[in-house]
């Protein structure tokens, strides 16, 4: 039995445009690669990515599905306000898309945004210093991160300039107390960019685990980052990793794409 085959939604391929549709089935594969990957924190975290052609129209999870059960068709799509524009038997978690609301409606260069409460990434967002410059990875993230402090659950209006503030026009937001953000101008960038940011977490808790002195890694170095990222992946990183995570997890379970 493939992972959705008890919840019954009628398919959508036809009744959207072709556009939507393949957003659809990557932003469904998003949903279950979290899982995959353990971040997925049961169904309390959210990835949310813009209908093609709009600027108002975001597509997110079914609040209450397990992120190892989401398809193309039962994603929900909404607007700004979180209000839903087509018919679906699951809410939307209002406190999910409070800090996805204000992201998008500024912007505009990200198609996709993914939030994550990993076990690793919480456990750095509660460190003083954030990430330390200790991998390969932290690297990359560390030339375009943003941190924003903790104020509660994600309920509060008045919350969203102070994110969007400091978010700024990085892609990396380590939300304090709380979890790990990255915006892409495409879903795979989004998972690609998160992959990296858990990556270095872990590497970081791990590292601090040990108990030795850390060596951290020079500031030039990390001003480079992404001019050196972009020789090695000629810019496409989500391009060139994403057919790859697409078969994985078609060896795993094709129903994410009905």
């Amino acid at each position: 039995m493939s992972a959705s085959e008890h919840l019954d939604f009628p398919s959508l391929k036809d009744s959207v445009s072709a556009e939507e549709w393949q957003t659809r089935v990557d932003l469904a594969a998003c949903y279950r690669l979290v899982a995959n990957f353990g971040w997925s924190d049961l169904i309390f975290t959210h990835i949310t990515a813009r209908v093609p052609g709009t600027e108002d129209q975001f597509l997110i999870n079914p609040y209450g599905m397990m992120f190892d059960e989401i398809t193309a068709s039962s994603l929900v799509k909404i607007d700004l306000e979180g209000n839903k524009l087509d018919e679906s038997p699951f809410p939307v978690n209002p406190a999910g898309f409070t800090i996805h609301s204000a992201i998008h409606a500024v912007r505009h260069d990200a198609q996709c945004v993914l939030h994550v409460h990993s076990v690793n990434g919480v456990a750095v967002s509660a460190q003083k210093k954030g990430l330390l410059p200790v991998s390969q990875q932290s690297i990359f993230v560390l030339n375009s991160l943003a941190y924003h402090d903790y104020e509660g659950l994600a309920l509060n209006e008045e919350e969203k300039p102070r994110l969007v503030a400091d978010l700024g026009d990085k892609n990396y937001l380590m939300l304090r107390n709380h979890g790990l953000l990255t915006l892409g101008k495409t879903i795979a960038d989004a998972f690609v960019n998160m992959y990296i940011f858990e990556a270095a977490c872990m590497i970081q808790v791990r590292a601090q685990a040990g108990g030795g002195e850390l060596v951290t890694i020079p500031n030039d170095i990390i001003d480079g980052a992404q001019r050196q990222a972009r020789t090695v992946t000629k810019g496409q990183g989500g391009i060139l990793a994403w057919p790859g995570l697409l078969r994985r997890l078609d060896r795993i379970d094709t129903s994410y794409r009905t």
